[in-house]
């Protein structure tokens, strides 16, 4: 049966900036991954409808160290090519936000496959994130990246620059030049070849409310190049009712059969008083694409907004058993029952990769075993383990197994947007009164408790745990049987879980996960039996 149509978006939650890539008859997505570990998911598809999970580039800790950055640094912007028999892929690794000062270094690392091994990262600059590589039709291989400039009264975003690689001796060559500025915010550079033509693909106007895609060309790679006569090939600026938001940030791919497809991101907000919030962050979308006779990229329904359904390529056939959409690492629904020794690949770290030091599935089989560390303020040493969030209408629901000695021991289930913003079903000690239940948030870096709804668990027989989204509502409860439920807490503003809430710029998306504390350092254990998220039914009204 034909795959007719690919839903959007093809990668639900937090997985933005896409790069996508054919060899033969694969294709490849990678997405930004931030402070979170590993970095760089990979997925692959013979379709453009189903996508499959196909490992993480960057997961080792000598690749890549993430300790002390900042929340919403780390690795921005991946970008995949292939030359030579070999994939190349070009990331950030952004250290300083939030500062007039981008601290960042560029890498590039190689593959004979997706698979691995990947090589040792090459340092290449450090004047600009968003970087992507260029291989022209005689060889020659061309990095470009956007510049930064942090002087005052001058724009930050400082136009695009351009400048030769040396594969053999593994380093940039001649002088960087800068092919383009604009009075708009210009970033996330991509070259492409067609027709006699040189173009330029560009994000615009910020990765927020006002993005967009501009195409640019030129008959030399240098420039000069001029500007689209339409304005954005695609953005939902002027559409704020919109299903699919903040649409931007693409990358080309033509099929085997010469059809062209835009892989974009786009968020899905959800509605509150405080204005739209997209909880989800920032998704991977495809759209179809096609060229004018007088050779400018347009979408092919004739739009410049992002659709929900787009038509396959011609000759898409869902692959033996493929599911009815398509597939991401991180489900909308399912659970993990921890039995096999290794850690399923949809799970991510914060900032370090998990070890046994702290994490392990062996020491008690059939069970999550995590060793309190650092506070969830920490941007060192947090057991903390999380999946994205893929639906703002769900269940998640965990059992813990702790037996806290200290009101420094904490455990339990978190509902996370990174160290500022997060809300903390946990288990902890409180003298006279022994193992206590309660919430604690911390909101745009303000901590807080919620003292009057703890509850005494000491009794317990099993300490469950469940947080209930539905829409910008977040409810907890508790149970000892997985039968009487009791709620725990106020309700909670799930959409401050989002890039839009709060007084600084954010780029990532909500997660779901565990974690210990331990603030005395003796790693107290905590073991997680099992994690479910239930995706629930539009029509269902909240228990």
């Amino acid at each position: 049966m034909t795959a007719d149509h690919i839903r959007n978006p093809v990668l639900p939650g937090f997985h933005p900036d896409p790069s996508i890539l054919r060899v033969g008859a694969d294709y490849y997505l990678a997405t930004s991954t931030f402070e979170w570990f590993p970095g760089v998911p990979l997925h692959r598809s013979t379709d453009l409808v189903h996508w499959a999970p196909a490992g993480h580039v960057l997961d080792r800790a000598d690749r890549l160290d993430l300790r002390g950055v900042p929340d919403s640094a780390g690795v921005w912007a991946p970008s995949l090519s292939y030359h030579e028999g070999r994939f190349w892929l070009v990331y950030s690794v952004v250290r300083t936000v939030g500062s007039p000062y981008k601290d960042l270094d560029n890498y590039l690392v190689t593959a004979e496959s997706v698979d691995g091994p990947w090589s040792e990262p090459v340092f290449l600059n450090s004047s600009g994130f968003d970087p992507s590589f260029f291989h022209d039709e005689d060889g020659r291989s061309w990095l470009l990246n956007m510049r930064w400039d942090p002087r005052a009264g001058r724009p930050s975003f400082a136009g695009i620059l351009l400048q030769e690689y040396d594969a053999q001796k593994q380093a940039l060559i001649g002088l960087p030049r800068t092919i383009l500025t604009h009075e708009e915010l210009i970033e996330g550079p991509n070259v492409y070849r067609r027709g006699g033509w040189y173009y330029l693909m560009l994000a615009e106007g910020g990765t927020g409310w006002n993005h967009g895609i501009l195409m640019a060309r030129s008959r030399e790679l240098a420039g000069p190049y001029e500007l689209d006569p339409q304005g954005s090939l695609l953005t939902t600026r002027h559409l704020p009712d919109w299903p699919l938001q903040k649409a931007g940030h693409g990358e080309l791919v033509c099929t085997e059969t010469g059809e062209w497809y835009l892989a974009h991101l786009a968020s899905r907000p959800v509605a509150t008083p405080d204005g739209p919030r997209c909880v989800l962050g920032r998704e991977t979308c495809l759209q179809r694409v096609t060229w004018t006779d007088d050779g400018w990229l347009r979408l092919a329904d004739g739009s410049r907004r992002p659709s929900l359904e787009v038509p396959a390529p011609a000759a898409a056939e869902p692959p033996t058993g493929a599911p009815a959409r398509a597939s991401a690492d991180t489900p909308a629904s399912g659970r993990d029952d921890f039995d096999g020794p290794v850690l399923p690949g949809h799970w991510s770290t914060l900032r370090v990769p998990a070890t046994p030091e702290w994490l392990t599935l062996t020491e008690r089989p059939g069970h999550l075993r995590l060793r309190g560390r650092q506070s969830t303020h920490s941007r060192y040493d947090q057991s903390l383990v999380a999946r994205r969030l893929t639906s703002v209408r769900c269940e998640v629901t965990t059992v813990v197994d702790f037996r806290p000695a200290d009101f420094t021991q904490l455990a339990g289930l978190i509902c996370w947007y990174d160290t500022t913003q997060h809300y903390y079903l946990r288990v902890t000690h409180a003298e006279g009164r022994g193992r206590v239940l309660g919430v604690i948030q911390t909101d745009d870096g303000t901590y807080g408790e919620f003292p009057d709804s703890q509850l005494d668990v000491d009794d317990w027989p099993s300490v469950q745990l469940r947080a209930r989204i539905d829409g910008a509502e977040l409810r907890f409860s508790a149970s000892p049987d997985g039968t009487d439920w009791r709620p725990v807490g106020p309700a909670l503003d799930a959409s401050r879980l989002s890039d839009d809430y709060g007084e600084r710029l954010r780029f990532t998306g909500a997660f779901v996960g565990v974690c210990a504390q331990d603030l005395g350092g003796t790693r107290a254990p905590a073991d997680f039996d099992w994690f479910d998220v239930r995706e629930l039914p539009e029509t269902q009204e909240p228990a």
